[in-house]
């Protein structure tokens, strides 16, 4: 799609899905470049930031960070080639999400170890009465 017009800052943002805050925002730490102010003080905002921001939702929902995003960003304003620091990047993401992926079965072990020990206690809590599970230390 070619689109010749500039949009000011409503326009971008009910076209992308992006508010109107982000939008401000992302231009403040630099993910967009400064918008050019039309003669009234409007931001008016060249097409190409369409994709660009399309770039930045893409990555963030991959799980980038924003300073991460930018620093690509700026490699590719300068004409660089930023697709290996994506790519180990992305391998980073991985190896994080690998540890949280075992942080979360070690807890369900211990959870589900708890639960089995509240069963224990219920059984022998007669009914209506407290069994003070909350209390109780995690073996």
């Amino acid at each position: 799609m070619v689109y010749a017009s500039r949009m000011r800052i409503g326009e971008l943002a009910r076209c992308t899905g992006v508010s109107i805050d982000t939008l401000r925002y992302y231009e403040r730490i630099g993910l967009l470049p400064k918008a050019r102010r039309s003669d009234n003080g409007y931001r008016d905002y060249p097409p190409e930031v369409r994709n660009r921001l399309r770039v930045i939702r893409n990555a963030a929902a991959l799980g980038f960070p924003l300073k991460e995003i930018a620093s690509v960003l700026r490699i590719r304003d300068a004409g660089g080639s930023p697709c290996r620091q994506v790519r180990d990047y992305a391998v980073s993401i991985v190896a994080q999400l690998e540890e949280r992926i075992a942080e979360l079965k070690a807890e369900r072990r211990a959870m589900l170890a708890l639960i089995e020990q509240w069963n224990a206690r219920l059984s022998k809590t007669p009914e209506g009465q407290r069994a003070h599970l909350l209390e109780m230390r995690r073996a």
